[in-house]
Parts: C-alpha cells; structure tokens; sequence
C-alpha cells in the first residue's frame, strides 16, 4: 500500500507557507494550483510550483510532492500539466473528477509529458478528488480507469455544495458519499483519503471523525491545518494493540497451522484461520510500511 496518512495542502502561490512545510511531518505535501489560488495568480502560481519542485525543498525525510491541478472543464488543467511535470513530481490531484474519460484522459496527457521530458513513463501517479455528485456516482469506474491511480479523496465541502445540503461536523449528510469512495477504492485496490475536516480546532470531533472513516476503509486524510498531521499519522497507523495481536497470529497460524497441515487453531480460545491469518498479515504490512516511512523521516 502506499503510505498517504496525513497528505497536507500547501497553497501555490504563498512562499512562507511553502518554506515551512517540511517542518510539518506529513506523508505528502500537495501544492495547490485549484480553490486556494485566484484566477488572476493562476499562471504566476505555476511558475512558482514548478520552482518549488525543481529546488527539492519539499522533497524531505521521505515525503511525497504532489500538486493539486484544476478540472478539465476550467480549461486550466493542460497549461497546468505543461507547468508542473516535471522531474521531482510524484503525483498530481485532479479536482473535481466526474468520470473514467477524465482520469483516461489525464493519463494520456502525463504519458506525452514524461516522454517528451525524459521522466520514465508511470512514474508521476493519480489522485482523485471525488466532490461531486457525478463524480460519487461514477467512483468504482473513475478508480478503476488508470494503473496510475494510488488514491482518491472524497471531497466533503464541495459534495455537500453540490447536493445542496448544509456540511456538519457529525457528516450525517456525507455517510453514501464517504462510504461510496471508500468501496471504489477497495474494488480498484488504491487508497481511500478522507475529506478535510474543516473545524481543525475541535481535535476531540476530528478524531472521532476518523475513527468513523476508518470503518469505512480509509486510510488517509485530505489534511488543511498543520496541528492535523501529527493525529492523522497516528491514527491512520495500526493500533500498537492490533499489531501485537497480529504478530501472535501469524506466529502460532505458521508453526501450530501451516506447519502441521492444520486449517484452524485457536489463540486464547478464539479460532485463527485462513481469513483471519490474511488480516493479520495486512495489519503487519501496514505497520512495517509506515515504520519504513518513519525511519526516513527520523533520517
């Protein structure tokens, strides 16, 4: 799995906060070229992203640089590509996705800009931002449409916008849409982010709204204000609990199951089988895929 716990937005066009981010341990910086830039700075803001990725000042202690581009119905997001992919690029958001097309398409367009810029084909990968109506309708084809996309980010302030509802800390009015995405993403075996939780001071609301994301499948967050990161990092990582309970599993599944050709055996009186060996293993690939990314950073 990729490692997107904590993926923090940085606006484009604003140097000090450009300059502070890699003191922030998030997973992945994302520039933004979309809603925090006005139309006018747009093509100044470009520059400035590329700048940004060719100094490598985001590009730290093993995080990713991404940068968000805006739609294809703006007719920004060509002039966009043109700017940002570049080498050092990991990956770009497409805001407001609707459909498979979009996300073919934007596919095709990254194709022809690595080749032509020497970039190895493949290597700059797709987010999604699904924050529309069309887009939550069409998740399962727009996860499926590339072997670029690693994840897609339900976008809750602009769904709710879209169905003209009211957004609330409590996201009653967000559950078909949240569990939509967090479906797609398991059916295309990418990573679910969740929406920004925009009352970043509530922290006892924000953790909660985790938790309940969680058991949803999601295994990241779309993140807007730094004292965000250091929560999400930690509960998008598996429970020391669980990971204790995991390492016991696999070890007496190996040597009292598979070892004496036994489909079933039991650990302080609950049955481990196949099924329940394999979660045992996903958590453990978790956890040492997240600790691999602590150590970069502690390096």
């Amino acid at each position: 799995m990729a490692v997107l716990r904590s993926i923090f937005y940085v606006p484009g066009n604003n140097p000090r906060f450009i300059e502070k981010a890699p003191s922030i341990p998030a997973d992945v910086y994302t520039l933004d070229l979309e809603d925090s830039i006005p139309p006018a700075e747009k093509e100044a803001t470009r520059v400035m992203i590329a700048d940004t990725i060719k100094g490598g000042t985001l590009a730290v202690n093993g995080a990713q640089v991404w940068v968000r581009i805006n739609n294809w119905e703006t007719l920004l997001t060509n002039d966009d590509l043109e700017a940002v992919v570049i080498p050092g690029l990991d990956g770009v958001t497409l805001a407001k996705t609707g459909s498979a097309d979009d996300v073919k398409r934007l596919e095709w367009k990254l194709e022809e800009l690595e080749q032509r810029r020497g970039i190895p084909v493949g290597t700059v990968k797709i987010s999604m931002l699904l924050e529309t109506a069309k887009g939550i309708a069409n998740a399962e084809e727009c996860c499926l449409a590339s072997k670029r996309n690693v994840a897609a980010i339900f976008g809750a302030v602009d769904y709710c916008r879209d169905m003209r509802v009211k957004i609330t800390d409590a996201a009653e009015e967000q559950l078909y849409g949240r569990f939509k995405v967090g479906v797609a993403c398991r059916t295309a075996g990418i990573v679910a982010v969740d929406a920004p939780f925009v009352s970043f001071q509530n922290v006892p609301a924000f953790e909660a709204n985790v938790a309940t994301g969680r058991q949803m499948g999601y295994e990241g967050r779309m993140i807007i204000h730094p004292s965000q990161v250091e929560p999400s990092n930690r509960l998008y990582a598996p429970d020391p609990a669980d990971v204790e309970w995991a390492k016991a599993v696999v070890k007496v599944f190996e040597e009292e199951g598979i070892a004496k050709g036994k489909a079933a055996v039991t650990l302080n009186g609950k049955m481990v089988d196949t099924p329940v060996y394999d979660n045992a293993r996903d958590i453990l690939s978790a956890y040492n895929e997240i600790q691999a990314k602590e150590a970069q950073k502690k390096g």
